[in-house]
């Protein structure tokens, strides 16, 4: 699965991409939220605040109780705003 990270989240991990297999029970993005969490600090304190985390699976926006597979492509970024 490949992860991709944007603006202050991505400097605050301080990588933009990674590979990552979590193991079989992260079925859904708020388990591998949890999960990412647990692997050390930084990404603790970048995800904290869930509500100002958003995340797109194949492209598209999805809410924590979405499904996750190994082979995709997963995107966590802060709210954006037009204008």
């Amino acid at each position: 699965m490949k992860l991709l990270y944007f603006a202050w989240i991505r400097t605050r991990i301080g990588r933009s991409e990674e590979d990552v297999a979590p193991p079989s029970t992260v079925r859904t993005v708020g388990d591998l939220l949890d999960w990412l969490e647990q692997r050390d600090e930084t990404y603790r304190l970048a995800l904290a605040n869930r509500k100002t985390v958003r995340v797109a699976v194949n492209h598209d926006y999805v809410p924590s109780d979405h499904l996750i597979e190994a082979g995709d492509e997963i995107a966590l970024f802060p709210p954006v705003t037009g204008g």
